[in-house]
Parts: C-alpha cells; structure tokens; sequence
C-alpha cells in the first residue's frame, strides 16, 4: 500500500568517541535516563507523528540493538502494512559493501522505499535525543515546496564551527551548506533530520548507478550537489531540546539534563511519550537509612546509602554508607558498602568494591563495563 511518508533512521553508527560504552553495542543501543535506550527517542517521535512505517539501517554490532527493537511492539510498529523493519548491508549478484555514508546507505535500500512507493522520505539519525513532531516538519516541506527540507537549530557561536551549518535567505530557503566551517557565517546547525521528495532522490540515486556519480553522504555529496543543481531546498527552524550524545561528556550531560526541573525533554508528558522495550524487574527497594535527592531511580535498584542529582539504571544496588553524586550508573551496576563516587559514569555489570573511591579531579571518570574496581581504587583525574 503506498504511504504518504516513511522514515529511515540510520543506526548502524559505532560511536568510536563513546569509547568503552560502544565495544559491544552500537551507539543507538546504549543505555540512556535510567530505563531507556539512546534509540528509544527516535523511534518513539515517529510513532507519536503517526508515521507507521520504519526502516532500522543497522551495520555495527546490531545484536542487542535489533532485539531491543524487536517487531516494534511497544512502539506500535508492529503493523500487517509498514511497521518496523530492521536493513543490513546484503551482498548482490556482483558484490557486498558495508553502507560507506548516509546516502550511500538509503541507497543500498532503495528496493526497501520502492516496495512502499512513498511520496517522501524522513531521513533521521538514531543517536539523538530529543522529541519532534516531524508530521509538522512535513506541513513545512509542502507549504514551501520544498524538495529537500533539513531540520535545523541555533548554537552558541562559539560552537557552531563543530556542526554542519546551513546559510538561508528570509524565506528560511538554503543557499549554502558548510561542513564544520572555520568562521561560519550562521549558527543554524543540522540536526540530521532531512525530508526528501522521494522521486527526486531516487534519481540521484540512478545517476550513481548510471554513470558513478559519488553520492555517498547527504552532508559532504548529496546536499552540495543539489544546491548546485538549485533543487528548491528549505530549512526547518526546531526550537526545542535537542542532543548529539556522541561523546562521553555530552552523554553524561544529556543524563544530567532530564534530572533538571524543566520541561524541555520532561520523561513525564503523558501527551508526548518516550516508549522503551521495558524490563521485568521488581519494585525499587529504598532502606530506611537511605538518602535520595534530585535523582532517576529506576526499577529492580535496591538504595542504602546517599544518591544525589544522579541516574541509576535498572538493577543497580548501592551499598550502606555509599554516597553517589552527580553520575550516572548504567544497569545492573553493584556498589558496595562506604563507597563514594562523584562525576562518573559506570558501565553496565561493573562491580564497584567496598571503601572505593572515585572522585574527578578534571573531566569525568570512566569505569568500563563488566569492570572490578578493587577497593582504596582513587582516581585523580578524569579518563
């Protein structure tokens, strides 16, 4: 049945600056605000904009990513017609390639958006968290008469070189594109959240299969080509919270953020919810000595000791006399009894002995998944 619109969410990323939190998941799939994975959001913005047909492009590591996703259920993309599609790099009759950039790897799956032969196509990243209605994203792209209509948010100057950063005229049309520029001339920064007329993309596509064309990335290929080609291309101004979580700091700072007393990314809107694959797991167990303030506490933990402006992830136990602050503790992390741990964050299935200390010093310490960390351990500095 041919849809309006269906989204391709790329999600096959390794997140190398995320270091040990992606050695054995892709980036998509870390553990993210307690309950959640990092692709939750993306995934839960597509079923909250009623868009019922997903294609998941996985390549890094996909194993606890595609069971994470599952057949889409508790996203209610498990659909007779659309729902949920998990797309890795296949071989063909003349060859197999891993997917070489984002275009390249839409490209690859072209068979994919044919069989729904879709008027356009929602091009999303699946490692960024955020909420967005892109069902007003493409109100936008028709009203303009767009081809190609690219999300978009303002930096802090001061940033703005580390980001793609789009030039427009008044009427929000783009008239250049710079990659990470030096002096940019705008703080309108890319989201990497692109809708395209799906006709007119294809075609590039067949240029690349005609006559080699190298389109294999829609932020350095693609997007320069068809603003030179004048291919009616507009913005889309998003106001709201929006975080690329591909650096350890930026993670733990994402975390930090649903701890604050706002609204912007507020877990608790019943009218925009984040939906997650959710473990089985008990109640919480809080002890009476236990100390808890302005933290995320999720399911299966059991609290003895202090937590303060912290996330625990489902399954962490804290010891007595423990004192937790500003970290985030991914699942099923065990801490033991007289431990202090300040500005870190613990990887999943760590064990964290009796009378160890982590404190920073600069930066954030860094305990690896499935890690011993003996007792007396103190760090001095951040990893």
């Amino acid at each position: 049945m041919k849809k309006d619109m269906l989204a391709m969410i790329l999600a096959g990323g390794q997140g190398s600056r995320l270091g040990v939190f992606t050695k054995r998941i892709a980036k998509p799939a870390v553990s993210f605000g307690g309950k959640y994975r990092i692709i939750d959001f993306v995934l839960s913005n597509c079923s909250n904009s009623g868009i019922d047909t997903v294609g998941v492009l996985t390549q890094y590591r996909p194993l606890i990513l595609n069971s994470h996703i599952g057949t889409g259920s508790h996203w209610d993309l498990d659909r007779i017609n659309g729902g949920v599609h998990i797309l890795q790099p296949y071989m063909n009759e003349k060859e197999g390639n891993w997917y070489r950039g984002t275009a390249h790897a839409i490209h690859q799956n072209m068979d994919f958006i044919d069989s729904y032969n879709p008027e356009y196509v929602l091009i999303l990243s699946g490692d960024h968290i955020y909420k967005m209605d892109y069902s007003k994203m493409l109100d936008h792209h028709k009203k303009k008469g767009s081809k190609a209509t690219i999300a978009v948010i303002e930096v802090p100057w001061d940033e703005a070189s580390r980001f793609g950063i789009m030039n427009t005229n008044e009427d929000s049309s783009i008239y250049e594109f710079e990659e990470k520029p030096a002096n940019p001339k705008s703080n309108l920064a890319s989201m990497g959240v692109y809708i395209f007329d799906w006709k007119m993309l294809k075609g590039y596509f067949e240029e690349v299969d005609n006559n080699g064309a190298n389109y294999d990335d829609f932020g350095k290929n693609l997007i320069p080509k068809m603003l030179e080609d004048q291919i009616p291309m507009f913005a889309y101004p998003f106001k709201g919270y929006w975080r690329d979580v591909g650096t350890i700091e930026s993670l733990w700072e994402a975390n930090m953020d649903i701890i604050k007393s706002n609204d912007e990314i507020d877990l608790n809107s019943s009218k925009w919810r984040i939906y997650t694959n959710t473990m089985s797991m008990p109640p919480q167990y809080i002890g009476k000595d236990s100390d808890i303030q302005k933290s995320l506490v999720a399911d299966g933990c059991k609290v003895l000791g202090k937590v303060e402006h912290s996330v625990l992830s489902h399954g962490v136990s804290v010891g007595s006399e423990s004192i937790i602050k500003d970290s985030v503790i991914m699942p099923n992390v065990k801490i033991g009894k007289n431990v202090i741990i300040e500005k870190a964050m613990i990887g999943e299935g760590a064990i964290i002995e009796d009378n160890t200390i982590i404190k920073e010093q600069e930066g954030i310490n860094v305990i690896s998944e499935y890690e011993v960390v003996k007792a007396q351990l103190e760090l001095e500095g951040g990893f």
